[in-house]
């Protein structure tokens, strides 16, 4: 993932909106949460503080710091309803 942006946001004319945000915020992992960060926190800059887009680019870059440095959880723990694969599970016992 490059820190590129997409054309159509970079016109001076183009107010940023909750949906530019969201766009951004769909390829967000572990592994490209700083990037993304950068791309949003780029994107929303100029925007007054009650401004729509600058408080969901706000509420996704509190977001993408905690993933960036923890991880974040999904599966069995974070659904629920689903159960771990054994290779998981706490009570796994390898026999060789």
């Amino acid at each position: 993932m490059s820190e590129s942006e997409h054309p159509d946001r970079l016109h001076a004319d183009h107010e940023p909106t909750v949906e530019d945000v969201r766009q951004l915020m769909g390829a967000s992992t572990p592994h490209f949460a700083l990037q993304l960060r950068e791309r949003i926190r780029t994107l929303i800059r100029g925007l007054p503080a009650g401004h729509p887009a600058r408080r969901e680019g706000e509420r996704e870059i509190a977001r993408l710091n905690k993933i960036a440095f923890v991880g974040e959880v999904r599966g069995h723990v974070a659904e629920s309803g689903l159960q771990p694969l054994r290779s998981l599970g706490h009570d796994r016992q390898d026999h060789h």
